[in-house]
């Protein structure tokens, strides 16, 4: 009798135990389902990566001369504004190169004025040789006249001679004219042929010093340059901050020799961030530019931001890389590509908390799809 209640009492326990396990079974399977097509529809119409960086324009710090730094003005982690003054170089050779290209400049303007003042010279020595020229051509047709006038005489005085209607002296007299006045025309014409060559070589003179000035005025041009380029030089000792934002890690100390082109250190916006994220190549299907993009930070999870898709990249990641995969060698193994998408934070989003996040934090993407 007391077997039989002991087998009667574990079949109702038994039952219960199946009973209970079936409902939860059933419960999993509802809540699996409703799970799961909750899934499905939002697939749909969003899609969604993890695989996406804050990323704003970090602005490096870059030296256009070399120099001894001087002294540094800022610290790491610090805000700064466009204009403010990061770094001094010491700028005494480059006070020197400018009172040289000054002094560069003076030099040539003097040049310049004593080619100027041999312009003048000249042109008042060729006007000199023309009224030379002019006067020995008025001497040349005065003593040509005296000479026909002496060869008119001593034609008579000769006819004269012979009939000895006059002495010898008054036609030695007449002999002795006609000789001087072409001893006289020969010597003007000489003297006009020297000023002639005498205005040719003032004349050449003058294009000589006209060249000179062409030269002297290039000079000045060429030492204007030369002191624009030191005072440049001179500003570019004073380093300034390019862009607003917050320097990075400062690792310089004054006495250090810095070359130009050398990367010193970064300023990073503060404001001005996006979001670059990397779908799969299958993901794109139904995305587009302006759609909508909700933005979650993974150092913030319970605050979000609005954006906007703004642009694709042109191509896959892997093929803006530095050593790109050549399909066509070896053994090929199909890889899903992902694509850079930028998304861009929306107007009017919360000013502060941008300005809280930083550039490289890991976020969240949900875009969605119209």
């Amino acid at each position: 009798m007391e077997t039989n209640n002991q087998n009667t009492d574990q079949a109702p326990e038994k039952k219960s135990g199946n009973k209970g396990f079936a409902i939860v079974f059933i419960l999993l399977i509802l809540v699996g389902g409703t799970y799961g097509v909750i899934k499905y529809f939002h697939a749909q119409k969003h899609e969604e990566t993890d695989d996406a960086q804050i990323v704003s324009t970090i602005s490096p710090v870059i030296p256009r001369v070399p120099g001894y730094l001087k002294e540094v003005r800022v610290q790491d982690n610090q805000i700064v504004h466009k204009g403010d003054t990061l770094l001094i170089l010491d700028d005494r050779d480059y006070q020197v190169a400018l009172a040289q290209a000054e002094a560069a400049l003076a030099s040539a303007k003097s040049s310049a004025t004593v080619a100027g003042a041999g312009i003048g010279v000249a042109q008042a020595n060729i006007s000199t040789s023309e009224v030379n020229i002019n006067t020995v051509q008025a001497q040349i047709e005065s003593a040509k006249v005296n000479l026909w006038r002496a060869e008119n005489d001593f034609e008579r005085y000769e006819n004269l001679i012979k009939d000895h209607s006059i002495t010898q002296q008054q036609y030695e007299q007449a002999l002795a004219s006609k000789q001087l006045a072409q001893r006289q025309l020969d010597i003007l014409e000489t003297q006009k042929q020297s000023a002639s060559r005498q205005a040719t070589a003032v004349s050449k003179q003058k294009s000589v010093t006209s060249s000179q000035v062409s030269v002297a005025e290039a000079s000045i041009k060429q030492s204007e340059a030369g002191l624009e380029t030191a005072k440049l030089n001179l500003s570019y000792t004073v380093i300034t901050a390019s862009i607003d934002g917050q320097i990075g890690k400062v690792n310089l100390q004054p006495g250090q020799f810095l070359s130009a082109g050398q990367s010193l250190f970064n300023i990073v916006p503060i404001r001005d961030k996006w979001v670059i994220a990397n779908f799969k190549e299958t993901q794109l299907t139904k995305m587009k530019v302006g759609q909508k993009v909700t933005i979650k930070v993974d150092a913030y999870p319970d605050s979000a931001l609005e954006g906007t898709l703004s642009s694709f990249s042109p191509a896959t990641g892997a093929a803006q890389s530095l050593l790109p995969p050549d399909n066509a060698s070896g053994n090929f193994v199909k890889v899903v590509q992902r694509i850079p998408v930028r998304i861009d934070f929306n107007e009017g989003h919360d000013t502060a908390f941008v300005e809280k996040i930083r550039s490289g934090m890991n976020v969240l993407i949900d875009v969605h799809l119209d």
